[in-house]
């Protein structure tokens, strides 16, 4: 499992650049981040060189701040591999919760998922797919 770290805002200006701020203070490297929005809130994903750590500083500067486990799944770049994906999933009985997707320099795609239940990530490794461990995501520059 990958950690994500998560992040709830106020919808309000600034508060994104002071929650990336704060990180950057802390010299914490983020890989990615992602951003779901509601008229009052929005919900940061993130990927960072220290998750746990990020949380911490964070939340001691204000911000509400939690660690999600993800599984990141490594495919090729091109179209209908996040379809196979989801497939499975379904064939699988999987509840996906909510998922997200980036390319990476290399040719290929990180398809995030969260999904319900603690076996998924095994259940995707015997079936073939390439579920990435922490430092492959975290440890990256290719994003």
């Amino acid at each position: 499992m990958i950690s994500q770290l998560t992040v709830f805002l106020a919808n309000e200006k600034g508060r994104l650049a002071a929650a990336c701020r704060t990180l950057a203070d802390a010299d914490i490297n983020m890989k990615a981040l992602f951003i779901a929005d509601t008229q009052d809130f929005g919900i940061v994903r993130i990927f960072c060189d220290t998750p746990q750590r990020a949380a911490s500083v964070l939340t001691e500067a204000g911000f509400r701040a939690s660690i999600t486990p993800v599984i990141a799944v490594l495919v090729d770049d091109k179209p209908g591999t996040l379809a196979d994906l989801l497939g499975f999933c379904q064939g699988a009985s999987m509840n996906i919760e909510y998922g997200y997707c980036f390319c990476t320099a290399d040719g290929k795609a990180v398809d995030v998922l969260k999904i319900e239940g603690d076996q998924a990530e095994a259940v995707l490794t015997e079936a073939g797919f390439t579920v990435l461990a922490p430092e492959e995501v975290y440890g990256v520059d290719s994003f």
